[in-house]
């Protein structure tokens, strides 16, 4: 992904010496908040650069496809639409399912698409073959020209494909009209901070943070070997099987001889719940996924609704376009090869 950001600060209560050796801490600060209407060339990122005879994608392609596995709440809704799509796909001799179902899911994570012509001698079509959208390119001088691009080890393999044997569907783009972007696009940052607080959150469990406290012994009353096997006790509660109990035994103690004072962050569990919700709403709104439909226990006691019309409203304003433009392979090859029947939910035998 292309980003660029502005940050001004010098490291977190950085330690300096003056010149009598004396040791102070120096503040720092982030800078002023900017607007992003602030930096409007930010927007000139996204055009397509000349790479030899094919133009370069707006956006990272292997960004993208790396992106769509960052959250649950990013994968799932496209994947939600992509099955809708495939239930509903009637099979052509041209274009199986499985193929159809490659196809559409691409589109709706690249904004870009593509289907290879397969023609006979006789130059009848024979197959509609997909072409992974993440490596194709579009040429320079001819638009209508299309190549295969495999970077390995630093080596560009290039396939051309015969020209006007590619069928592309782009998701229209306001600042270039080469390639197809995803409109999910401004709701990334959600889908990478959700990525971001549970490989956290992983982390913070790995290493044993959340088990982590300071024993504070004070009392004179104790022995060096009660201290001793208090210390082996300790060190044996960790690893498999841990959260034991420990039992100390003080006679003649005073009180908060012995205190026990955590070491993590007790708030840092509701600010992880916080950032996940949030982060998912704006995931479920960009892709405009009723929640109900996602497997989401709500937290209110009224719930999300009837799923059944939340799967109606869903075909309504999400399905049909996207059939709608699927089939505008038909226009391209001359034959409806794209046809769906009726998205209808199973009724039970009762």
């Amino acid at each position: 992904m292309k980003r660029r950001g502005k940050f001004s600060a010098v490291a977190p209560q950085e330690t300096v010496q003056d010149s009598k050796g004396r040791t102070s801490a120096e503040a720092f600060t982030f800078g002023d908040p900017e607007a992003v209407l602030d930096k409007r060339e930010f927007m000139d990122y996204l055009e397509c650069g000349q790479m030899g005879k094919w133009w370069e994608p707006p956006i990272s392609l292997d960004g993208l496809a790396k992106s769509s596995r960052a959250a649950v709440h990013h994968a799932s809704p496209m994947r939600v639409k992509c099955n809708i799509l495939s239930a509903c796909f009637i099979p052509h001799p041209l274009l199986s399912r499985t193929d159809f179902t490659r196809f559409s899911h691409e589109y709706l994570i690249f904004g870009n698409a593509y289907l290879e012509r397969r023609d006979s001698r006789t130059g009848r079509a024979l197959k509609l073959e997909p072409a992974l959208a993440k490596y194709m390119r579009r040429g320079v001088d001819d638009l209508d020209q299309y190549y295969f691009i495999n970077r390995t080890l630093g080596i560009v393999n290039e396939h051309e494909f015969k020209k006007g044997s590619v069928f592309h569907l782009l998701e229209p783009d306001i600042n270039q009209e080469i390639y197809g972007v995803p409109e999910y696009i401004p709701a990334l940052h959600s889908a990478w901070l959700n990525e971001s607080a549970t490989l956290f959150r992983r982390r913070y469990y790995k290493n044993g943070s959340h088990a982590g406290f300071i024993l504070y012994m004070t009392d004179a009353a104790q022995s060096q070997d009660d201290v001793n096997a208090l210390r082996q006790a300790l060190k044996d509660s960790k690893g498999p099987g841990n959260f034991r109990n420990l039992f100390m035994y003080a006679p003649n103690g005073k009180k908060d001889g012995i205190q026990l004072i955590p070491v993590a962050e007790v708030a840092a569990k509701d600010e992880f719940l916080n950032i996940k919700n949030v982060t998912r709403d704006d995931m479920l709104a960009a892709h405009r996924v009723p929640p109900q439909l996602m497997g989401i226990i709500p937290n209110n006691t009224g719930g999300f609704g009837d799923a059944e019309k939340a799967a109606a409203v869903l075909s309504a304003i999400e399905i049909a376009p996207l059939q709608a433009r699927l089939m505008e392979l038909n226009d391209w090859i001359g034959e409806e090869v794209i046809r769906f029947k009726p998205f209808e939910l199973a009724k039970s035998a009762a």
